[in-house]
């Protein structure tokens, strides 16, 4: 058994050979397809390990999103992440996300009793905290020939150096820089 295994899942969770990814929620950097399902998931795996999921709601966030200026495409789920998190973090849980190297947010909500989450893997890639710094950098951007978009999670010691397209088309240099014509998302 991992460590994050006994921090998302239940005893009686792991008693009955639930896997971490039964208990993980998938939502596209663009936000959830209903309102409200990621609060209910958050809500679920804290009632799950007996604590009284008080606070838990993104309700205030969607209102005052209808009610103040347009949002970017993407700015609100960061926005209803960071809202349950600081949530989460008054009651002893800890909301995480497996680095799975897609724009999808993968979470995770870990029992930690105030605890750092630190080298946690799952199926050896990285699980951290939301808002803790990632371990490598994300570099996505559509190719200028064939308009793919292509996405990379690099360690910190990695570049990009002589990468090309599956089309063939050439998208850095020797030193890691794009060349002319690529343009990075931000």
């Amino acid at each position: 058994m991992t460590e994050l295994e006994e921090l998302v899942l239940t005893p009686d969770e792991r008693a009955r050979g639930v896997r971490v990814d039964g208990v993980m929620f998938g939502m596209d950097w663009s936000g959830e397809e209903t309102p409200g399902e990621l609060a209910a998931f958050v809500a679920g795996r804290v009632r799950a390990f007996g604590v009284d999921p008080a606070g838990v709601d993104t309700g205030d966030l969607y209102r005052a999103a209808e009610a103040g200026p347009t949002l970017n495409r993407g700015d609100f789920p960061v926005r209803q992440l960071d809202h349950l998190s600081g949530v989460l973090a008054d009651l002893g849980c800890t909301l995480a996300v497996w680095e799975d190297g897609t724009d999808t947010y993968e979470l995770l909500v870990a029992l930690t009793g105030g605890r750092e989450l630190a080298g946690l893997t799952h199926e050896d890639l990285p699980v951290r905290a939301w808002g803790s710094e990632p371990e490598g950098t994300l570099v996505s951007l559509n190719c200028p020939s064939c308009s793919q978009m292509l996405v990379w999670e690099l360690p910190p010691t990695e570049t990009l150096a002589g990468e090309q397209c599956e089309c063939g088309a050439p998208l850095f240099d020797a030193a890691g820089g794009p060349l002319p014509g690529v343009t990075l998302h931000d």
